[in-house]
């Protein structure tokens, strides 16, 4: 359930609240805005019923609500506001449409600097490239591991722009966490769970992907362990899902942004690189992505994609990345005008 505390609740009255809510046998996650705090209560407690009509007789609140959906955190029922995530003065989720470009896996210091300040000057945000890469084959390049990391940890020096890359396993999180400042979670770990808990304490915010056979109810569980376990820091990712279709890579699944929009207040981006596998429809897939209502996008980038040692079918060569990024400009004009309306609508 939620319990909204009524505005400019004292201190002692949410303390309170908490105290009768573990009195119940339930866990208490609150998230305390400027003039209203609002506690999400789980676990396996007494009764529900009674633990409600405590709660709304109890000084300070306003009222307290059965959340029906299994995620709770996550969910509009819990947070009726947008979630924006923050990284120093970068905003995800906010009145920017965001970009975040680079290659499929960090291949050498020449290649992932020229991408940067490529991706930088055509209008990206965040740099993207994998030191580490789950690959299907245990033959193909697994990534450069820790010498990748400081490569991107130089990008981000010499350019500013902040860095998203892929972690793997729960072993390897901490020392990801260093260097990067979002952590990705690829569409084969999204229910790797000893890795969400690890994320869920590392402090850094979390790319969550959409499993290549997941529904969106299992992508929002997902997402859910990672804020159960402390970190509300959460992007969701839809990135193509595996159907009878054999003409694009995945099938691009657009109608989950709408979907996703209604259910969660997290951001949603979208990667149709990996959701097409084709260089030629990135652009198209792009400009539907704003039309759609995203936050942002993930796109493969590379200098030379037919050397580049993993997907490079579907990374745009630098002129494309430049003339894609002028394509997008008038739909993300016209997309900042949308997100003005929602959110007058929404005050």
């Amino acid at each position: 359930m939620i319990v909204s505390m009524r505005p400019h609740a004292s201190r002692a009255e949410i303390d309170h609240v908490c105290e009768r809510i573990r009195d119940f046998g339930y866990k208490v996650h609150s998230i305390e805005g400027e003039e209203r705090v609002v506690i999400g209560v789980v676990g396996v407690g007494g009764d529900v019923t009674a633990c409600v009509e405590s709660l709304e007789a109890t000084p300070g609140v306003e009222r307290a609500v059965r959340i029906s959906a299994p995620y709770k955190f996550v969910s509009k029922e819990f947070k009726k506001d947008r979630s924006v995530l923050r990284i120093d003065n970068l905003e995800i989720g906010g009145d920017e449409f965001i970009v975040m470009a680079g290659p499929c896996s960090v291949e050498s210091e020449a290649q992932i600097m020229e991408t940067a300040i490529a991706v930088t000057s055509a209008g990206a945000k965040i740099l993207r490239g994998g030191a580490f890469k789950p690959r299907t084959s245990p033959y193909d390049f697994q990534g450069m591991e820790l010498a990748g990391l400081k490569l991107l940890a130089k990008a981000r020096e010499n350019t500013g722009l902040k860095i998203i890359t892929e972690v793997m396993s729960d072993r390897d999180a901490e020392m990801v966490a260093e260097y990067a400042d979002i952590m990705q979670v690829g569409a084969r770990n999204m229910q790797n769970f000893a890795l969400l808990k690890s994320l869920g304490r590392c402090g850094r915010p979390v790319l969550l992907k959409r499993g290549m056979s997941s529904t969106i109810k299992e992508l929002l569980m997902s997402a859910e362990y990672l804020v159960a376990h402390g970190n509300s820091n959460v992007l969701l990712c839809e990135r193509g899902i595996r159907t009878f279709e054999t003409a694009t890579r995945n099938t691009f699944d657009i109608a989950a942004v709408p979907v996703l929009n209604e259910l969660t207040h997290l951001p949603v981006i979208l990667d149709p690189s990996h959701a097409t596998g084709k260089r030629s429809l990135v652009p198209a897939m792009a400009r539907a992505s704003v039309a759609a209502g995203a936050d942002g996008i993930i796109v493969e980038v590379h200098p030379c994609p037919e050397k580049a040692v993993s997907d490079g079918a579907q990374s745009l060569t630098i002129p494309q990345f430049r003339d894609m990024m002028r394509q997008l400009a008038p739909y993300i004009e016209l997309w900042k005008e949308w997100r003005a309306a929602q959110t007058s609508v929404a005050v």
